[in-house]
């Protein structure tokens, strides 16, 4: 059983920066695809970032790219989403998943593909 939890969310004025992290507790989360997924109010749930094991491959939403960064340090367990230049539609409660393989894009993309998740972390953006 791998457990998630996030951290590093708040509030911020358009144009800052945020970073999240995602931390395995109790378990190593080093072999396990990592993804981070956003929900805002009365929308789905949706792809943000998602980052292989070995660092190899990371993907992108398109409205993201260029502004968030995603990461690990697997030293210390953690997956990080560097956020900058956010944007008031950044607003969501964001969340990280696992899941131990993935061999397309769409693996990475689709929530329902992926095994575990955190509690989530509220991001607000104001304008």
């Amino acid at each position: 059983q791998v457990q998630l939890v996030e951290s590093g969310g708040g509030l911020v004025q358009a144009g800052g920066s945020l970073r999240l992290s995602c931390t395995g507790s109790g378990s190593t989360i080093s072999s396990y695809i990592i993804g981070w997924f956003r929900q805002a109010p009365g929308k789905e749930r949706e792809f943000v970032a998602g980052i292989s094991s070995t660092v190899r491959n990371t993907y992108y939403e398109n409205s993201v790219k260029g502004r968030f960064t995603i990461s690990r340090d697997n030293a210390k367990n953690t997956v990080y989403l560097q956020m900058n230049s956010l944007k008031p539609e950044d607003t969501a409660v964001y969340s990280c998943a696992a899941r131990r393989i993935a061999t397309s894009y769409t693996d990475y993309i689709q929530p329902r593909r992926y095994d575990y998740w955190g509690q989530g972390t509220q991001v607000t953006v104001s304008s």
